[in-house]
């Protein structure tokens, strides 16, 4: 079983996972919201829709840098309660491993109670998703100096997950397992590191290096970008509009598949390049969140493969969503990140640290500031080099190969 949740971001990666385990010729149930059927559909896996209700991605507190937890959290509650069913009504002698994004942890230790051989493997797409009180350490947009002495940084670390994680989650997870019998937990991060019994990352070493105090057994997997559509034809629309530059690659900007609240982003994006006399591509399959008219100089696409629009672009603006960094690692582009929330703040940090980014701040964000971080970004002559040289780490890469093999392992002890 394969379970996620989330906006494309998140689903690519387990539908990349998925598809190689059912390449090597295991049964997969693939669980996900249903509005990502679509997506799925023609792989030849076996889809299991989940509820979701879009009306989250109107909720203001979406994106804000303490608050979104408990949006997501309450948004995703009923697609997890499916899971407990589903796994109920499988054979009991059948041997089963759940593959699950971190927010399914809860539900898959519930099914192990009532299913003693169930084996659980916890899959993180960022390191945020891997709290860790050595650096960096991030608390939202708020840096941990590096003199906080590590007790100081444990006692901080508690007092977050008591202030903004167990407030919202706690209770409701221990009610489930009061009602399967099962004891409650004292703390949500201790229990989601108890969990499973392989956890897996989903980013390489040289991005975030293995901490001491993340949850053993512990597989370090590469980043695993993934298209549904690898050769998708670029638009005519699009590929006039690379084509007539004459010689001047455009910026891209993107603030997540899943924003519906970025008009004032894509406002600031029209300023800025305005100001600097640069062409555009706004890329967002919501419309109606771009200004009402577009200048020839900015083209709006609502989809667009990244891995084959970036190597023909100047600079990649984004929200620093884990997918589109990795590709835009994986391209050699230049980033300007403009982090809001999760772990956006995190993975902004680390490509700022590789040298391959500049960052901005979102609530301060106009659009004379966004041209100034342009224009010192584009005034960079390390940029570049330090982009070239990181995408060719990607060259060296072991695909998902070893973690099928380490999945299979666990498969087996599964069986016996």
């Amino acid at each position: 079983m394969v379970v996620t949740i989330g906006s494309a971001g998140d689903l690519f990666p387990f539908m990349a996972m998925a598809l190689v385990l059912r390449d090597a010729g295991h049964r997969i149930s693939f669980l996900a919201p249903q509005q990502h059927e679509p997506y799925v559909r023609g792989t030849g896996l076996h889809f299991v829709g989940l509820p979701a209700d879009p009306a989250v991605l109107l909720d203001p507190d979406l994106w804000h840098p303490t608050r979104g937890f408990g949006v997501v959290w309450r948004a995703t509650r009923p697609a997890m309660a499916g899971i407990l069913p589903f796994v109920d009504a499988l054979p009991h002698d059948e041997a089963v491993v759940l593959l699950a994004h971190p927010l399914a942890l809860p539900e898959a230790d519930l099914c192990r109670g009532a299913r003693p051989g169930l084996k659980v493997a916890a899959a993180y797409l960022a390191p945020q998703n891997l709290p860790t009180v050595h650096d960096p350490l991030m608390f939202g947009p708020w840096p941990v100096p590096p003199w906080v002495p590590p007790g100081l940084r444990r006692w901080l670390l508690r007092r977050l997950a008591a202030r903004f994680i167990d407030p919202v989650a706690l209770g409701e997870v221990n009610a489930a397992r009061r009602a399967r019998g099962m004891p409650e937990v004292a703390g949500m991060l201790e229990h989601l590191f108890a969990v499973p019994d392989l956890s897996v990352t989903l980013f390489p070493e040289w991005f975030a290096p293995t901490q001491p105090d993340w949850p053993k057994p512990l597989y370090r997997a590469d980043f695993p970008l993934f298209d549904p559509h690898p050769d998708a034809a670029l638009s005519p629309a699009l590929e006039c509009f690379l084509d007539d530059g004459q010689g001047s690659a455009p910026v891209v900007f993107t603030h997540g598949t899943g924003n519906t609240q970025s008009r004032a982003y894509f406002e600031h994006a029209r300023a800025a390049v305005e100001l600097l006399g640069l062409r555009a591509i706004f890329l967002t399959p919501h419309r109606e969140q771009l200004p009402a008219e577009l200048p020839p100089s900015i083209l709006w696409q609502d989809y667009v493969p990244l891995r084959r629009l970036l190597p023909r672009t100047m600079v990649l603006v984004h929200h620093g969503g884990i997918g589109t960094t990795a590709e835009a690692l994986r391209a050699g582009t230049p980033q300007l990140v403009v982090p809001l929330a999760h772990d956006q703040f995190d993975n902004a940090a680390r490509v700022a640290a590789l040298g391959v980014a500049f960052r901005a701040r979102a609530p301060r964000l106009n659009g004379v500031r966004l041209a100034r971080a342009l224009q010192q970004l584009l005034g960079d002559r390390e940029l570049v080099p330090h982009c070239r040289k990181i995408s060719r780490r990607f060259a060296l890469g072991h695909g998902l190969q070893g973690l099928r093999l380490r999945l299979e392992a666990l498969a087996g002890q599964a069986s016996r």
